[in-house]
């Protein structure tokens, strides 16, 4: 803009001076300029069109849909409708629903609530929100699935939560229970799609049937490349719910998303992922939860960074403190030493070098495998492979084959390139 601000006062001035000659270069460069700054405001226009639109921004859609029935919603913090205002750059699903004068007789929440607040496999209670007065139906727990009961004046169930695509991200698992009581009791379910963060890959090893558990419900490898709508085109189409039940499924699906398209959250999908790097380190780290590895919970940098008090002092240092999301996180208070990954590249893969490393400098190996290790790496195999001193490569190259075989169920449910 300096630029043709300075353009035109030369411009101006030859007029003055009645350089013709000049004058004639100048309007050249004048019009030349308002071409390129055309060509710039197309460009950003083009931009701003091409942006990702999730399915809750997808109005014309659905809401006809929903017109005239009763409906439950199962959301949390995530599910909102975004607005191209500063000030107020989204509003929550529910209250978008209730001024849209859509009939929400009940919310039901995931792990984490209503509000996201709550610590990771923390008990989540029932209740009443406080902005609508609409109940809250908890899904986590000893409920993980909604009853007969919960869904018996209900006639759609919208589910809208943001999946950040490991396969221990326990939001999937509660879409298979939704899906299943809502099969069996004749019920439509609505997804309204958003990206995967992790959606650019598809890695890890793939879960045994005989692990599965709230962890991990389905044989999917740790990063399955798909949305939380595709994923249930791939619960239903596969089978996977008891007694191979189907369905009455509908997505709305996303506008301008492909799998490679990079996407930042907008709002943090749980307390301990507040970032774009924590939700990519997410599947690499993840396997620590069944151990008695920090990482990084009780600080700021979730997922950023992994260690323990029994690590050799000569690594990088930090002190887990109870803190948002966190109340008792592992080594409360102890000074641990490992490493700050905040820095690190965008991964592509599922780096199982940081499990090899822990694994080597932990000094007590029979106290490594914790009870839910097993869980949430969906086999055995792991910490064999572990215990054995298995390289990088000997481990990634047992996943190959299981990887093959998903990635052709995988392509029969995609909704995007």
């Amino acid at each position: 803009m300096l630029r043709f601000k300075n353009t035109y006062n030369s411009f101006a001035t030859a007029i003055k001076q009645k350089d013709f000659n000049r004058l004639l270069s100048q309007g050249i460069r004048l019009v030349k300029l308002a071409v390129i700054l055309l060509g710039l405001g197309l460009h950003s226009s083009c931009q701003a069109q091409n942006e990702i639109s999730v399915g809750a921004n997808q109005t014309e859609s659905y809401l006809p849909q929903l017109s005239n029935k009763k409906i439950a919603v199962v959301a949390n913090q995530t599910s909102v409708i975004f607005h191209k205002n500063i000030s107020k750059p989204y509003t929550h699903l529910v209250d978008s629903l209730l001024s849209e004068k859509i009939s929400i007789l009940k919310v039901f929440s995931p792990e984490h609530g209503f509000r996201g607040k709550a610590d990771a496999a923390e008990h989540v209670a029932n209740g009443i929100d406080k902005k609508t007065g609409l109940p809250i139906i908890s899904l986590y727990g000893k409920n993980k699935k909604p009853t007969q009961e919960q869904l018996s004046n209900i006639d759609l169930v919208v589910f809208d939560i943001q999946d950040v695509g490991a396969r221990f991200y326990t939001y999937i698992s509660t879409m298979h229970y939704v899906m299943e009581a809502c099969a069996e009791n004749d019920i439509p379910v609505m997804v309204l799609d958003r990206p995967n963060p992790n959606g650019h890959y598809v890695d890890g090893p793939t879960l045994k049937t005989e692990h599965k558990s709230f962890v991990g419900m389905h044989p999917v490898p740790l990063v399955y490349g798909m949305t939380i709508g595709e994923y249930a085109q791939m619960i239903n189409g596969e089978k996977w719910l008891k007694n191979k039940l189907k369905c009455d499924l509908t997505v709305i699906p996303l506008k301008n998303y492909t799998h490679q398209t990079e996407y930042n959250l907008p709002i943090r999908p749980s307390p301990n992922l507040p970032n774009a790097k924590s939700i990519n380190l997410y599947p690499s780290l993840g396997f620590f939860e069944g151990t008695p590895i920090n990482a990084g919970r009780g600080t700021e940098f979730q997922f950023q960074r992994y260690g323990s008090s029994k690590f050799p002092n000569t690594l990088f240092a930090y002190f887990p403190k109870a803190n948002f999301g966190s109340k008792y996180p592992k080594d409360q208070n102890k000074k641990c030493y490992g490493y700050d990954l905040s820095k690190t590249q965008k991964l592509s893969k599922v780096d199982i070098s940081f499990l090899i490393n822990a694994y080597k400098h932990y000094p007590d190996k029979k106290a490594f495998f914790g009870k839910t290790f097993t869980i949430h790496a969906g086999n055995t195999l792991l910490q064999r492979q572990l215990e054995n001193r298995s390289g990088v490569r000997e481990i990634e190259n047992s996943w190959k084959k299981d990887l093959e075989t998903f990635k052709q169920i995988r392509k029969k449910y995609l909704l995007y390139p």
